[in-house]
C-alpha cells in the first residue's frame, strides 16, 4: 500500500496535494475525493483558473496569477496544472498524484463522460457546456487526449525522478487509487502552519 507521512502531523494527510494525469484519468473526482476525505480546500485547474464563460481562457498571466494565489496558501487540493502555471504548484506541493492508467481506459472514461455532459447538458465549467460539435472538433477534449497523452506521462515520470520534487505517488490502475483513499485518515483537526 503506498502512503505519505504529513512532515509536520503524521496522523494527518498532505494539506497541499497536486492531482495529475492524462486527460480522461479522472484527476477531478480524484481531487474531490481526498479533500472530502481530509476535509482540505479544493480547487479546479478548470473552474478556478483556466476557463471563462464562453470556452475562453484567461491570458497566461492571468492564469500564473490565480494558481500562484492557490499554490500560496497552507492547504489546497488541485485537480491538475496545465503547462503555463505548473512550475508555480509543482514545488508547492507535499505530494502529487499521478493518474497514468492505460491510453484505453482513459480515453474510454472520457468518451463515457463526454456523451454524458452532452446529453444530459451538463455544464462542465463556468457555465460552459460540451456539444456533439465541440467534440467532433479538431481542439476538442478527445483531440486533447491524443496529442497531451505522451507528454503527460513523461512530466509524471519527470516529476518522479526529479531532485527535490515533493512526493510523487504513480497510480496505474483505478482500484490502486481507490485503496489509498480508503487508507487516508479521515477529516479531522490539521496542524497551523
Amino acid at each position: 500500500m503506498l502512503s505519505f507521512v504529513h512532515p509536520r502531523n503524521p496522523t494527518a494527510a498532505p494539506s497541499r496535494v497536486l492531482f495529475y494525469g492524462v486527460t480522461g484519468s479522472g484527476k477531478s473526482s480524484a481531487a474531490r475525493a481526498y479533500a472530502a476525505r481530509t476535509g482540505l480546500p479544493e480547487f479546479s485547474a478548470d473552474d478556478d483558473i483556466g476557463w471563462l464563460p464562453g470556452w475562453r481562457q484567461p491570458d497566461t498571466a492571468v492564469q500564473r496569477e490565480l494558481a500562484a494565489r492557490i499554490a500560496g496558501q497552507d492547504q489546497w487540493v488541485l485537480d491538475s496544472a496545465y503547462g503555463v502555471w505548473r512550475d508555480l504548484v509543482v514545488p508547492r506541493a507535499e505530494l502529487i498524484v499521478g493518474l497514468d492508467y492505460p491510453r484505453w481506459l482513459s480515453l474510454l472514461r472520457l468518451l463515457r463522460r463526454s456523451l454524458r455532459r452532452v446529453i444530459a447538458r451538463e455544464e462542465v465549467c463556468n457555465g460552459n457546456r460540451e456539444t456533439f460539435g465541440r467534440l467532433l472538433a479538431p481542439d476538442s477534449i478527445i483531440g486533447w487526449h491524443f496529442r497531451s497523452f505522451s507528454r503527460k506521462r513523461r512530466v509524471m515520470r519527470e516529476m518522479q525522478a526529479a531532485p527535490g520534487t515533493s512526493k510523487v505517488l504513480i497510480f496505474r490502475h483505478p482500484r490502486e487509487l481507490e485503496a489509498w483513499l480508503q487508507g487516508l485518515p479521515k477529516a479531522g483537526p490539521r496542524p497551523a502552519g
